[in-house]
Parts: C-alpha cells; structure tokens; sequence
C-alpha cells in the first residue's frame, strides 16, 4: 500500500475519471476467477489501522460508518468490496453503480462545507484538488488520497487500501485475486501472433495514451502495438497527436473513449483530414468503448479488457 506520486499522468487520467459522463450496465468482475495468485499484502479487518495512501499514512480509528467518496474509481471500489452502505454521498459523476448516492459534490471543486454537512468519518478524494486534505485535515475528517493508478498493481493497491478502511479487507483480497484471474484469462486467450496496431483515442483534440501509462499497459496485455509510442513528445505519456500523425501511423484498430461525452464515431473520425482512408475505418476495426470504464481504474478494469479482447479476436 505504497503512496502514489501526483503527477501530469496522474493528472489527466483523474480529470478523464471525474468527466466520465453517463451509467453503464456492465457488471463488476465475478469471483468465480479467484483462484488466481493471493496479493502480496492483504488489507487488514480490524481497527484501528493506518493506510499508506497518496497522502502517507492515515490513522483510522474505528470502522468508518459515513464515508463521501469524491471519486468515481473509489466509489465504485466501496460498492464492489461491499462497503457501499457506508457510503452516505458521493460526488456528480459516481454515476455507478445505480444505487450509489450520488450527489451535487464535485471532486474538481471540493467545497469543504457541503463534505462535512454530511458528517463523514472518512472522505475518499482522487485529486487534492484546493488542498481538500490539508483543510478536511483541520477539521479532524480522515481523508484517502487514492490518485489515477500509474499501473495495474496501483489499481490492485488502492482496492486493498479501500478494503483495509472500510472492515472489508477479505472481499478486497478476493475481489483483486479475482480480477487478476481475469485478466491473465483473456490476455492468454488472445492471438497475438498477429502484431495489430493501435490507437486509443481520450478526446477528439486527440490526446492518446502511451503504453507507458495505466490504459496502455492494460492493451499491453493483448500484444498490441500503440502508434502513440513513437509520438515527438510523449508528455508524460499523454501525447497531444495531429491528425497527420494518426494518419500516416494507420492504424488497424481505433479504441474510442470519447463517445458520450463527446459523440465520437466512425463516421465522425472519417470527416477528419486524411482519416477516411485509414485501415481502421476502411475495414470497421473502430471500437466505441464506454468513457468511464475506460477512465477509471477499478474493478470495471476487466470490462473494458473484454472490449479489447473482443476487438483482438475480431480482427484477427
């Protein structure tokens, strides 16, 4: 349960998470699968506990009984591990699952005065967006930093973390044990003697992400190759394509993540200079993934590795 630094990556995938528009019906992960490798630490059940979250360690009491959840991943994490009657509000777009109690709190503009007039004994936040910390800190509410993942075992580690404060360290063992399993059976279903390419699309500006990056060490999985790597400035694995990059790249498949709130397609990459004629388009390799589960690194992980092993085996 290592800290996570707060970097640019970090950054932007967290404002992609916050910005993740609209409800999904996909489920989370099963425990069928939960035969897979334990954890390397598993989340204690009992109190009081400390957790080394984003932002050191954090001294909790007692079994929290009023948690607000600024963040969409961490609420949908509480509900999965079992944890979701503790929740007592959470912010505008923890828009799954259904009965999570979504509320007018915003985790881009933290207001310290509606968090507390809900009367938590634990706040989760993926941003120390106005230093909500140090100023929910002042007024003795425990706080969780639990930022964007930079890997798989980042996503792994914050479920454990959520696990250990909440009582429910057993479920979050289980529920990581079972994504693992998961993952290591789509990834070992895969073809991947056929080297396919990709692009990852996280608005139409476009911005991409590299495999160095959370969302491309999931399609690392699969063995594709990510035209994103050989951008002229990664920025922080981030990198701000031109449509004339993406176009001599071509690649064979385009992985949407800015469908809802942006109303991208195949039709509409089309009309962009140069595109119509890309392979991806030309033979209908372009995949609308749901934007929130391919911002947040929860236990909706294994849904959006699903969307790719189907497109895989699609074109393969």
């Amino acid at each position: 349960m290592r800290p996570v630094g707060k970097v640019f990556a970090g950054l932007m995938l967290g404002a992609l998470a916050l910005a993740g528009c609209g409800q999904n019906s996909a489920s989370a992960p099963s425990p069928s699968a939960s035969s897979a490798t334990s954890a390397a630490a598993p989340a204690p059940s009992t109190f009081p506990v400390t957790i080394e979250a984003g932002n050191g360690s954090v001294a909790i009491a007692k079994k929290p009984e009023r948690i607000v959840s600024l963040s969409p991943t961490a609420t949908e994490t509480l509900f999965a591990i079992g944890a979701g009657a503790l929740v007592v509000a959470a912010d505008d777009q923890s828009n799954f699952p259904a009965e999570a109690p979504k509320t007018a709190l915003s985790g881009y503009k933290p207001n310290v005065e509606a968090i507390v007039a809900h009367k938590p004994d634990l706040v989760v936040v993926a941003n120390d967006t106005d230093k909500i910390v140090a100023e929910l800190g002042k007024l003795n509410v425990p706080v969780l930093l639990e930022p964007a993942a930079m890997k798989l075992e980042d996503a792994y580690d914050e479920i454990l973390d959520l696990g250990a404060a909440t009582g429910n360290g057993d479920q979050a063992e289980e529920l990581v044990n079972t994504m693992k399993g998961q993952l290591t059976e789509l990834a070992a279903a895969a073809q991947k003697d056929k080297k396919l390419t990709y692009y990852h699309e996280l608005d139409q500006t476009p911005y991409a992400a590299t495999s160095t990056t959370f969302i491309g060490q999931i399609y690392s999985l699969f063995g594709l190759e990510n035209i994103a790597d050989k951008a002229p400035d990664a920025a922080g694995g981030y990198p701000k394509l031109s449509a004339e990059f993406v176009a001599q790249a071509d690649p064979q498949l385009i992985f949407l993540a800015d469908v809802k709130c942006c109303q991208q397609s195949k039709e509409t990459l089309a009309k962009r200079p140069g595109w119509s004629k890309l392979s991806a388009i030309r033979n209908d390799q372009v995949i609308q993934l749901d934007d929130d589960i391919a911002s947040r690194w929860g236990p909706r992980i294994v849904d959006l590795a699903k969307s790719i092993s189907d497109a895989v085996g699609k074109a393969a």
